[in-house]
């Protein structure tokens, strides 16, 4: 496993804790987004993207935030401190999306965000700095277009190729008529007076 790009999200300087934000590219082929570089107590660390851990409701099962006081559907009082707790007992809160299944690769990762975070500081002190980590939008965007216009065309390709399989050019579609050799008749409408048993048919 490779780290072929990281990119850094600076955040403003009157926010203590939270640096940036990052994402990391692995071998050219897949991006982990949201993972925040953090100061903490014991220094800077690399928090990876997370989601809220939820319980449910005792009375009605609806799923609730554990930070939660109240039931979100019937309005239950919940227990405040119906969270798991870890080893040091703080509150378990969020669960990681993706994270370092050990210590070696975790480093890895710390190492080169902060090597980032530290040249996009740098980057972001010179006259016309922009910042590229909303660029994997756009990024994912172009390579989304490429791909359908090349499906499009492989199906537009069989489509054809199995038209002119005899030799024969696509038939028109709908009726097309040919100013020259046909001629295309109009219903005429039956009056009150020819109504009657097969009036309108023509």
């Amino acid at each position: 496993m490779v780290i072929t790009e990281v990119r850094i999200k600076l955040c403003e300087e009157n926010n203590e804790r939270l640096l940036a934000f990052c994402s990391i590219t692995f071998d050219n082929a897949f991006v982990i987004r949201d993972l925040k570089l953090i100061e903490g107590t014991r220094g800077m660390f690399v928090a990876m993207p997370s989601r809220k851990l939820t319980d449910r409701c005792c009375k009605c099962g609806s799923k609730n935030h554990l930070r939660s006081r109240f039931c979100n559907q019937c309005g239950f009082r919940l227990d405040e401190n119906r969270a798991n707790r870890d080893p040091e007992g703080r509150a378990k809160l969020h669960a990681d999306i993706a994270h370092p299944i050990h210590s070696g690769a975790r480093e890895l990762i710390q190492q080169a965000v902060m090597r980032s975070f530290q040249d996009e500081k740098v980057k972001s002190k010179m006259p016309g700095y922009v910042c590229r980590y909303d660029d994997y939008d756009s990024d994912f965007e172009e390579a989304d277009a490429a791909i359908s216009y090349g499906t499009v065309a492989i199906e537009m390709g069989k489509t054809i190729k199995a038209h002119t399989a005899h030799g024969a050019a696509p038939a028109p579609r709908g009726p097309h008529f040919h100013a020259a050799t046909e001629s295309r008749s109009v219903p005429v409408r039956a009056t009150h007076a020819d109504e009657g048993f097969g009036a309108g048919i023509i």
